[in-house]
């Protein structure tokens, strides 16, 4: 069995590390970790055919006496990354989270918003800890935000995090940057704390924080939705039961998108003549 040679570089605790095998032992292996001396493998972890001078990638971390170990593992989120995680289990110092290891993340109490209990999901940061070395977890993302100014242009795609619910929507995490606001009538699919989506800004507001929608806005995505539409309606023999008197619910079960961006749409097609309206729905003019 061959493992590809990647050379060494500075130990990086709570992320993947590409580490050379040293030493074998009855109870695992050693690995060369530069500053930090020789990182056990435990046994369980070894792949089938490692021997002494391959190249491992490993995950780095401490275990429950604070010694860095190694393991082939991967856990649900890395230092520096942002995971919606399950709390397993809660003790006086904190909630501990299930990430995908042996060894569950920590969440002390310093770092929750509110008390955090059995079975909740929380969406965290996981950083490492300068005093301990030790990888745990926040609650309070803000506290770990790219401050940079940025300038985000109507209709630029962002990368989203759904933080909690309000009475007027969602509060979002964007890009690790800022935070953002999906409201109430942008949203026609359950979301939960933790959800990853794609959005779109629709504003930037002059505290920076930004209004999203998750479809596109103007002529582009009454374009894009149009051409939707069109095919749809090609792969169904011509006929759509929807129409712009349709439940808002129903057309987004059928077409993910909003009633207003769904009548901008057949507008689009009915001008072009490529659709008629009736009263059971959309028909195609001239199907194939």
């Amino acid at each position: 069995m061959s493992f590809k040679l990647i050379p060494n570089t500075m130990l990086n605790i709570g992320e993947c590390n590409s580490l050379e095998v040293v030493k074998e032992v009855d109870f695992g292996l050693y690995l060369d970790g530069e500053q930090e001396g020789e990182i056990l493998l435990p046994r369980r972890y070894v792949p089938e055919g490692v021997e002494v001078g391959d190249t491992l990638d490993v995950f780095i971390y401490t275990d429950s006496e604070d010694r860095i170990i190694a393991t082939t593992e991967k856990p649900l989120a890395q230092v520096g990354q942002l995971a919606a995680l399950e709390v397993v289990a809660v003790n006086r110092i904190g909630a501990f989270l299930n990430w995908g290891l042996m060894k569950d993340l920590l969440v002390p109490y310093r770092e929750q918003h509110a008390k955090l209990n059995k079975g909740d999901t929380a969406l965290v940061y996981v950083y490492l800890d300068d005093e301990s070395d030790r990888v745990v977890a926040s609650c309070k993302v803000e506290k770990f935000m790219n401050n940079e100014p940025v300038a985000y242009e109507p209709g630029q795609q962002v990368e989203a995090w759904v933080a909690d619910a309000t009475d007027i929507g969602y509060k979002m995490v964007v890009n690790m940057h800022t935070w953002g606001m999906l409201y109430k009538n942008e949203v026609f699919q359950p979301l939960k704390t933790g959800d990853k989506l794609q959005a779109y800004v629709t504003k930037q507001r002059e505290d920076n924080k930004l209004d999203l929608s998750l479809h596109k806005f103007g002529r582009e995505k009454v374009k894009d939705f149009a051409d939707v539409l069109f095919e749809y309606l090609e792969a169904h023999e011509g006929f759509v039961p929807l129409t712009d008197k349709s439940p808002a619910e129903a057309i987004y079960d059928t077409f993910g998108v909003s009633k207003k961006v769904f009548k901008k749409g057949v507008g689009s097609l009915y001008k072009e003549r490529k659709i008629t309206i009736t009263s059971e729905g959309l028909k195609l003019n001239n199907p194939k």
